[in-house]
């Protein structure tokens, strides 16, 4: 069997190609440069989700195409509105199209929390735009999709916008954290590693054309993942909170919207909190690995 993985060069992205070679797929990387997780056995494609022929010619042969590219950061798209249309609606619907003219088997959609709320701006706007074109597809010309919807990620080869990562370099920096609200949101983590698991699960046959949510097992108070690096620095930490709501992310719930049911999947051995904040730590301080 053959999968793409559009936007496989990125954090989960690239989690999630390693996940279909282990289970003996084939992959192909398609992103706008070349990755650096690249494994032996897969296969590389630059290229741009913009250019139809290009994205056509890449799902052709392919059994399973999964999206995760486009612009996946909520700052980005408030002030990049076209951008975000182009690359998170157009690009989907260039890659939905191939689907249907090679008659693929499955299109998995890396979606967000955010379809489900108020909030998010112009990223939340995208994902639901998408996920209704998703949905048209299967209704107008048969294409079967599942729709993922992530909590928030964490682990190796995240880049600096990842929350938890920037909370734990600021701890391994200094003896000050300095973080935006008031420290009353709460995260339903979920180790990378567990998220690109399940995304490959997903393909099972009992999860076509559903909404499925992947979040870690337990919700977190920022407060609490504080208390848990200091823990494991053996040092206190002094958090200075810039008071202000954040205007686009959610404090406790993305729940204010519901167009769809979801179903939670969630893995049976999966990454401890503590174990994965580890490991980020040693990441970043072992200099021979490049931590991006």
């Amino acid at each position: 069997m053959k999968a793409i993985v559009f936007g496989g060069a990125g954090f989960l992205g690239s989690h999630v190609a390693d996940a279909l070679l282990r289970k003996g797929y084939e992959v192909t990387v398609f992103d706008k440069k070349e990755s650096e997780y690249l494994q032996n056995g897969q296969a590389m494609i630059i290229g741009d989700i913009l250019d139809k022929q290009q994205v056509a010619d890449a799902v052709k042969g392919c059994d399973y195409v999964y999206n995760y590219a486009g612009i996946a950061n909520l700052d980005d798209a408030s002030t990049r509105p076209m951008d975000t249309v182009m690359l998170n609606i157009v690009g989907t619907c260039n890659i939905l199209d191939a689907c249907v003219e090679h008659h693929v088997k499955r299109f998995v959609y890396a979606s967000s929390f955010y379809a489900n709320s108020e909030k998010g701006g112009f990223y939340r706007c995208s994902k639901q735009a998408a996920e209704i074109y998703i949905e048209e597809y299967e209704r107008k010309d048969g294409l079967t999709y599942t729709i993922l919807r992530y909590g928030s990620l964490y682990g190796p080869r995240a880049d600096r916008t990842n929350g938890m990562r920037e909370l734990i370099e600021q701890a391994m920096g200094g003896n000050v954290i300095h973080c935006s609200g008031t420290g009353g949101d709460i995260r339903e983590y979920i180790h990378v590693g567990d998220a690109a698991e399940l995304s490959v699960e997903v393909l099972d046959e009992k999860y076509a054309n559903r909404y499925i949510q992947l979040t870690g097992q337990e919700m977190y108070h920022r407060e609490q993942i504080i208390a848990l690096i200091e823990e494991i620095l053996g040092k206190k930490l002094e958090v200075v909170y810039d008071g202000g709501e954040a205007e686009l992310h959610y404090n406790v719930t993305p729940y204010t919207y519901k167009p769809h049911i979801n179903y939670k999947l969630v893995s049976d051995c999966y990454h401890d909190i503590g174990q994965g904040i580890i490991e980020v730590m040693r990441l970043l301080e072992d200099e021979s690995v490049e931590y991006l």
